[in-house]
């Protein structure tokens, strides 16, 4: 970047990292001077025990609680609503969200709805919301997502089949507790679909355009992370020094995207996900190599860094060629962690691609792009996501 550039870097959240850290959710929540807690799930997560240990963990701190767990895989603007009203009525004055993207997402969207009026379609966009609302604490279950520290909540408009996007500073939790021990139960497929979704994370952030010094160090070392961990965690669920890099992974990818955004990967995945339900994770793994094959000629030498990071043989190749070392080394490690559905395989067709393009071309994160694209240019990368490749195969 240019010295001449001025950049900004903030990070409202507090981090509190480490095996075993939800225990003190009860210290922290009074720290915060919350007296009553929403706590936030999903049908999944509390089925798996996790919430059953935050609720003990609220008990023996004395912290009265009430559940909410109204939530689905995409959730929807109106659950954000539903539980506004569950933590209004309840006296709720502290929201605590448990999960993957799904329920922090909700979480912090009911903690701005708690003091902002009106509904939360009005603060679609950025910068919109006029000030905080109650204090929120996010513990992610996943490692991928990063909304225990985004600026972000994505949620959809089920009537009007759109994924809608809530971006301020005060969307930020007031504290991130990341406990790896919430992620050993994590399953496979999930935990390679999140893997992916840090991954592009970091990477997205590390190519394009709004990329920055702090921010880089950041992406950096959430690659090698991932590069060293995430087929170790996919295949060996209890590893606990796996799911620590993992989730390492997936909070310092959040801190390096949160100020740059992201790519071309995350303005597809939106509507992808919205018209077709294709997880998050999944539909950016899905685009990550057709995405960075396109990117290659806006940033050679940065591809060429992710090479190396992977381990790929880049010494007295041409620049182009060190690049594509790059693009071979996600495909293998997609294909490695068991991801080899296509766009075709959730319903997409060529007659979908047109709307598609046109939709992803609104994303703010297309003019920080590294190459700028035309619609065109966007539905040939659903084209070619839409098929099968040899090497996806393992062929």
């Amino acid at each position: 970047m240019s010295i001449h550039r001025i950049f900004r870097y903030e990070l409202p959240t507090a981090i509190q990292f480490g095996v075993g850290a939800v225990q003190d959710l009860a210290v922290h929540v009074k720290k915060l001077n919350g007296t009553k807690v929403l706590l936030v799930s999903d049908p999944g997560v509390q089925k798996a025990g996790m919430t059953g240990r935050l609720e003990q963990a609220l008990r023996t701190g004395g912290v009265p609680y009430t559940l909410y767990n109204d939530i689905e895989p995409e959730p929807d603007i109106e659950g954000v609503m539903r539980g506004t009203l569950l933590a209004k009525s309840e006296s709720c004055d502290c929201i605590v969200g448990v999960g993957g993207g799904s329920a922090l997402d909700t979480a912090k969207a009911i903690g701005l709805m708690m003091a902002n009026e009106g509904h939360i379609r009005d603060y679609v966009g950025i910068n919109i919301v006029p000030k905080k609302g109650a204090p929120v604490i996010a513990l992610p279950t996943t490692a991928g997502t990063g909304s225990e520290l985004t600026i972000w909540s994505v949620l959809s408009d089920k009537q009007a089949k759109v994924k809608l996007s809530v971006g301020s500073p005060y969307n930020c939790p007031d504290l991130a507790i990341c406990d790896p021990e919430l992620t050993l139960s994590l399953p496979a497929h999930v935990t390679a679909a999140t893997g992916m979704d840090a991954l592009t994370h970091a990477l997205e952030s590390f190519v394009n355009k709004a990329t920055q010094p702090i921010s880089e160090g950041m992406s950096l070392q959430a690659m090698k992370l991932i590069a060293r961990s995430l087929r170790t965690a996919v295949f060996q669920g209890e590893n606990l020094e796996a799911r620590y890099d993992m989730l390492m992974a997936s909070l310092i990818a959040a801190m390096a995207f949160n100020p740059t955004r992201l790519g071309l990967a995350h303005a597809l995945a939106i509507p992808l996900g919205a018209h077709f339900k294709i997880p998050h994770g999944t539909v950016n793994a899905i685009l990550l190599p057709e995405v960075m094959e396109f990117n290659l000629r806006g940033n050679l030498s940065k591809f060429k860094e992710i090479a190396q990071i992977f381990g790929m043989p880049v010494d007295g190749r041409s620049p182009t060629d060190a690049a594509e070392q790059a693009v071979v080394a996600v495909r293998r490690l997609k294909q490695d962690v068991g991801i080899t559905q296509t766009l075709s395989d959730y319903g997409v067709t060529e007659a979908d691609l047109g709307y598609i393009a046109e939709e992803a071309m609104t994303s703010g994160n297309v003019p920080v792009n590294p190459v700028q694209p035309t619609p065109h240019d966007l539905q040939q990368i659903c084209r070619a996501a839409m098929r099968l490749r040899k090497e996806d195969a393992g062929a």
